[in-house]
């Protein structure tokens, strides 16, 4: 067993190869990937002069997996240079180049012949102690493995991702009963550490968990559908959010994924599934046979169960193969459920209703629960891993057992046998006890052979949740909370309405301060959450209502609390660390750069998009870009001292690094991952990216502890150089530029041109030393002029109601 991944190889560059390898890449691993040589020139091979011989011809496959991989969306890369580090081959050429590296994984072609022909031509090469893996999604790892040496089956397993790798959860580890078990246990760190994945041990059966107990609830959702004569569109309302389900739902899922895509797993499970009862259930409709053979796959193919037809969206009756308009399901449950907040109130109301959609999702329920209970042991072992697998590889809120406790176990078993169900003993059992969960302040059980057993305790996750259910809470409001996250450090945790800066979180980040001031309980302070997205900026709908109100003095004071909170967390006495994730907007990204290191998700999409409503930064944005893309660069000597104070009479040319800057916020350009917005200038290089985001609380309080231990000292305030009113003079030129060739209106100057103000010094001369609060105040009342201007209101009005930006 290798002590750690340093290189890979992946055998296949097709859709599922080629994102491994990006993923891989995106962790910064050298990888290779390996596919195919052709047989046939293409017309363009031929017209280059190339022959079967040529070094571009033989690794074309590969060659071709690679540049895709740029054209993809949503991009598998975090950065499009992440690429660098996938070298292209082929079989028969780079094969024995697999004894280089620590893992090979193989995603070929799910034909069971053909995997074992491959694994038999790399046992030749294989290194002992390099990890070796298969990603199929359904084939018996033991039958792919059959006949290779010992030695070689105890490093073998199953390494199923979903797709696209990057951005879904699940990795599914199918071990061998030969498979070393340290194998396993590596393979489950490294997976969860460093590609980021939630990792389910599962058995070798057919399609594993997720898509064998996905693709059954499809089929039952599909059959239950032409049962009670509804129609796709009807049933994705009901099984979309509304019961915690991703808002694809059913049916347009299965255009995203692609129908023969889906076909061809529902295919698989019902040749392998040994019983003739539950392998009919697998039994493709002859609908779903003809749209396949039609090519009406989905989304890849323009048309599927959804179509567009200009500005419409069409929906197919299954019955006749013909596009009708959509409609919305129109049932009194459902309308009753959607005023509920809470998912487990929602899942109660409709499954218990008695309209149709009650009816239809009581029937899908009933079904896909007691088979997931059925499948219990041979599939799984436990409740965890089944609910983990369906939570991350199909992006359920709740797991099928998570749900049953939600609608009451034993309410629904009572109901189950009324209708004649047979219900497995263990779930009466579990029924009688109470449900499949139990959940304590500290630990959370779950029912397991007729007791309750602790799920096992990750030290890697923390549980805002849990550290509530302990009384961890010190202060609380509407917006934002302080959580004692143990070891003296604080948390400062935003939960306003769609995370947005207001009133509530500005006082809270104003007492996390003091408390760091003034008491020395604390060590630290970490602010991080666990919604949907870290901070989407400001309240703009409270915005707005203050500019038409004309109240620029109540105005004038939330920014000028802000930015004293904001400088109030840069220089306390004791670290601050901050943890951002998702949307990191405008004043998500300010309230991250108060902080001495930021932990970023690895999927964090941060920047300052002010502009497209009409406004600039006015928390601190300007002025803390300018101090990142100042730092580093050679101090002048004299002044007060600190990271931005350099560069004046050094010869060095500031213009360069304020345009980059003015670009990067006046364009309102957003890092598409972590590792992007270092390159854009949000994170410094000391900031760190962490790729598993339930760690990312866990790194935090580490590195505030780190610093600690380190004998922390507050940073010393800045003084920071300006490029004057000929620095602006060139940004005001770029704007005109931009202007003529019409990627600029009037307005758009306009809002460029307080920008550029800012950003150089507002009058004094270029290279004079400036303060921080010197800009803070010039970004603060250009942000106040701009407020009080119509076409920024409209700006504003118009991204409130439909979420796009307004060009006026």
């Amino acid at each position: 067993m290798p002590k750690a991944i340093r290189k890979v190889a992946v055998l296949g560059a097709g859709v599922m190869g080629a994102q491994i390898a990006g993923h891989l890449a995106n962790v910064g691993i050298p990888t290779l990937l390996l596919d195919i040589v052709p047989r046939e020139l293409t017309p363009d091979e031929a017209k280059k002069g190339l022959t079967l011989e040529s070094k571009a011809v033989r690794n074309r496959f590969a060659l071709g997996g690679i540049q895709k991989l740029n054209t993809l969306k949503p991009s598998p890369l975090f950065t499009k240079e992440a690429v660098e580090l996938i070298t292209p081959g082929n079989f028969e050429d780079d094969l024995a180049q697999v004894a280089t590296c620590d893992w090979v994984v193989e995603a070929i072609v799910e034909n069971l012949a053909v995997k074992q022909d491959l694994w038999k031509k790399v046992s030749l090469f294989w290194k002992p102690g390099t990890i070796v893996s298969s990603n199929t999604s359904g084939i018996s790892i033991d039958k792919m493995s059959e006949g290779l040496p010992a030695e070689f089956r105890s490093h073998f397993l199953g390494t199923h991702f979903f797709n696209p790798p990057r951005y879904m959860k699940l990795l599914e580890l199918i071990p061998l009963p030969e498979t070393d078990p340290a194998i396993v246990a590596f393979m489950t760190d490294f997976a969860e550490r460093t590609l980021g994945k939630g990792v389910v041990l599962a058995k070798d059966t057919p399609n594993f968990i997720a898509n064998r107990i996905g693709t059954y609830g499809m089929m039952v959702t599909l059959q239950v559908m032409q049962q009670m004569e509804l129609g796709a569109d009807e049933v994705d309302s009901l099984t979309g959010p509304i019961i915690g389900r991703p808002k694809s739902a059913t049916f347009r899922t299965l255009d995203v994924v692609g129908l023969d895509t889906f076909v061809h797993v529902a295919n698989n499970c019902k040749a392998t599934i040994t019983d003739a009862q539950e392998a009919a259930v697998f039994t493709v409709p002859d609908s779903l046979t003809e749209m396949v053979k039609r090519g009406w796959l989905g989304q890849k193919s323009g048309q599927g169960f959804f179509k567009k037809d200009g500005d419409a969206i069409l929906t197919l009756d299954l019955n006749s193969l013909e596009y009708r308009p959509r409609k919305k399901g129109n049932f009194p449950s459902l309308e009753a459920a959607k005023q509920l907040t809470d998912l487990k109130a929602r899942l109660r109301t409709l499954t218990y209703a008695e309209d149709r959609a009650g009816k239809f999702l009581w029937q899908v329920l009933k079904t896909t629960l007691l088979y997931s209970a059925n499948k219990l042991g041979e599939i799984a072992d436990d409740v965890v891993a089944v609910d983990n697998a369906m939570k991350w590889g199909f992006n359920w809120d709740l797991g099928p057992f998570e749900v049953w406790d939600a609608i009451g176990v034993a309410k629904s078993v009572a109901r189950m046998e009324a209708e004649g169900e047979a219900v497995p003993a263990f779930v009466k059992a579990a029924a009688e006890a109470g449900g499949f969960y139990k959940r304590e302040p500290e630990t959370t059980y779950h029912f397991l052979k007729g007791e309750y057993r602790p799920v096992p305790a990750n030290e890697r996750i923390i549980d805002i949740n849990a550290l509530r259910a302990q009384n961890r809470v010190v202060k609380a409001n509407k917006g934002a909370s302080l959580i004692d996250m143990g070891d003296g450090v604080l948390l400062l945790e935003t939960h306003a309405p769609k995370t947005a800066i207001g009133p509530d979180v500005i006082s809270m980040v104003k007492a996390a301060g003091d408390l760091l001031n003034k008491d020395d309980k604390w060590q630290g302070l970490v602010i991080g959450a666990q919604t949907e997205n870290f901070c989407v900026g400001a309240n703009l709908m409270m915005i707005l209502m203050e500019a038409q109100d004309e109240e620029w003095d109540e105005l004038d004071v939330i920014i000028r609390q802000f930015q004293t909170a904001m400088m109030g967390l840069k220089y306390a006495p004791k670290p601050v660390v901050s943890a951002p994730y998702g949307l990191t907007l405008g004043g998500g990204f300010e309230l991250s750069a108060a902080a001495d290191v930021i932990v970023a998700a690895a999927e964090s999409y941060i920047g300052l998009v002010e502009v497209g409503a009409g406004l600039i930064p006015g928390g601190c944005g300007n002025k803390e870009m300018l101090v990142r893309a100042l730092e580093g660069l050679p101090a002048s000597g004299g002044g007060m001292g600190g990271a931005a104070q350099m560069a004046a009479g050094t010869g060095l040319d500031l213009q360069p690094i304020v345009n980059k800057v003015f670009e990067t916020i006046g364009m309102a350009k957003v890092g598409t991952s972590a590792v992007e917005a270092r390159t854009l200038g949000y994170l410094k290089k000391t900031d760190r990216i962490v790729v598993n985001r339930d760690h990312q609380l866990y790194e935090a309080k580490q590195t505030v502890l780190a610093l600690t231990q380190q004998g922390y000292k507050a940073p010393t305030p800045a003084l920071i150089p300006v490029v004057g009113p000929a620095g602006r003079a060139v940004l005001e030129l770029g704007l005109y530029n931009m202007k003529l060739s019409g990627w600029a209106s009037e307005y758009d100057c306009h809002i460029g041109k307080k920008l550029a103000y800012v950003l150089t010094g507002g009058k004094v001369a270029g290279g004079t030393y400036v303060t921080e609060q010197y800009l803070l105040d010039l970004e603060r009342e250009a942000f106040l002029s701009l407020c009080g201007e119509k076409k920024s209101q409209e700006r504003m009005a118009y991204i409130l109601k439909t979420g796009k930006p307004l060009r006026n």
